[in-house]
Order: C-alpha cells, then structure tokens, then sequence
C-alpha cells in the first residue's frame, strides 16, 4: 500500500480534461512552446497550460479506488510542488509479477520526485504471500490490463492537471512485458514507454511509431540482454524509435535506469536530444 510506501521513500531520502485520444504524430514533432527551465535536469519545460481540476492536497503518495478496482486501490504520487495549472506528464507504472504497487513507489522518486504525476497499480491476481506477510500480485491477460489502463487515464485526466497527449507507460519485469503490450495496442495514445528487464512477446507487431526505452541488466538470468536487443531489433522494423540502454546488474532494477529513464522521457516532452 501507499502508506509502507512512504516509510521506504524515507529511507533512500537518507541514502542518496478527459483523456482525448491520440494527438496526430505530425503535432507530435513540432516544437513545444518553451516554459521555465526545470532544475533538476537543465531542461526547458513545455509552456504552463490551463486545466480545470479539483483542488489536491500537497505533494506524495495517496491511496485512488477506481470504479470496479475497488479491491485493488491505485498508489498516485503528485509531484513536488504541485501546480494545478501545470500539465504534468503522465507515466503509469507496472509491477513485477509477485510483487505489488509498492514496489513500484519505491522507484518514484528514483525516476524524478519533480516531473510527472504516477499512478502504480496493483496487478489482479493474488499470487501468495511474501515472507513479511505482506501479498503478493500478478497480471491477468492483456484485456484485463486495458481495462484497467482505460479506468486510470479516465481517473487522472479528470481529477489532476495531467497532460492527455503525454502519457508514458512503464514497468519492471512481467510488468515491462505488459506496458509494451499495452503501448503497442495504444500506440495512437501513449507518449512512450519505458520496459526495465522486461520481454517483448512473440507474434506480430503492428506497424507503429511507438517511442520506446528499454533498460536491462547485462547479467539478467531471466531475460537475457540478447533477448532485449532482438526486441529492440523487431520493434524498430515496425517502425518504433527505440533506446536501448544496459546496465552492470541481473533482473534487480538499478537507480541508473530510472535516472536515464527520467532524461528519455522528458527529451520525449521537450523535443530536445539529450545533449541540448
């Protein structure tokens, strides 16, 4: 839950609008309107636009049940210094199988504490428990998960000052596996996602422009590197523009890759290379 979440965040402290559908890919490359300089990676963020929302208590973690997930509370974290005026990106995260939204909170505020509004969601099957007690989760099939996807973009459009065109997908393991399925199917309405040690299915992938970071573990025993470079290679035929990054580690999600998943998907918002 959000609430073991935020005793976690405590510690790496101490040790380091209704969703519109796709914009047109045209809109997509023309160059964003420039805003104030964001401090903590130099970059210049798009200009502030005016959305309606509800008025939202500080920054952090807070529990969100959604209609017909109401056994299954998503984790939302609001941003430093929330602006309600300011239309955040939006990243959606994805868990491992057997683990849970904790999981993904922890890697909050490794991505950016500053820059995107998150929502981590629990997976629908309960798999067991873990040692400490707490359960554990896994992902049913892909229509389940669209499901759910539709659900939370309905609940964070209307209820934060997300931007619509700007949602990002992103998971860890079987969770990575699931937001590109889920980026493929709604390649004409995602911004871009982010797979770390994940796997990309067999079968067909459609023609797409879908924008994609994958970050994997060099030593991963489960999926192996050579695995996210044949996905990289098959992805890229379908016309998908893929970053491939590796990392000294197994199939343990390493802080760097949310760092350099951070610079990816603001260099997605901005329009500018990294190096700009």
């Amino acid at each position: 839950m959000c609430s073991g979440a935020n005793v976690e965040l405590s510690r790496i402290d101490s040790q380091v609008r209704t969703f519109a559908g796709p914009a047109s890919r045209s809109d997509k490359r023309e160059t964003l309107p420039q805003g104030p300089t964001n401090r903590i990676i130099g970059l210049t963020m798009p200009a502030t636009k005016t959305h309606r929302t509800a008025e939202h208590p500080t920054e952090g973690f807070r529990l969100a049940f959604l209609p017909t997930m109401l056994h299954r509370p998503a984790c939302i974290y609001l941003p430093t210094d929330y602006q309600p005026l300011y239309a955040y990106p939006l990243v959606v995260l994805f868990h491992a199988n057997g683990q849970s939204e904790d999981h993904t909170a922890r890697l909050v505020p490794l991505l950016s504490r500053r820059n995107y509004v998150v929502v981590c969601l629990r997976g629908p099957v309960q798999l067991g428990l873990h040692s400490d007690g707490r359960p554990c989760f896994g992902w049913a099939s892909i229509e389940s998960a669209k499901r759910d996807l539709e659900l939370t973009l309905r609940h964070a459009t209307t209820q934060y000052s997300v931007h619509p065109d700007r949602v990002f997908l992103g998971g860890a393991g079987e969770g990575a596996t699931l937001a590109l399925q889920l980026g493929l199917a709604y390649r004409d309405r995602v911004a871009g996602v982010v797979a770390l040690n994940g796997q990309l299915v067999k079968g067909r992938i459609p023609a797409n422009e879908l924008r994609v970071f994958l970050a994997h573990g060099i030593a991963n025993p489960v999926v192996p590197f050579a695995e996210a470079r044949r996905a990289a290679a098959r992805l890229s035929a379908a016309g998908a523009v893929v970053r491939v990054h590796r990392f000294a580690t197994s199939n343990r999600i390493h802080p760097d890759m949310l760092r350099d998943a951070n610079r990816w998907i603001m260099t997605q918002v901005t329009g500018k290379s990294e190096g700009e």
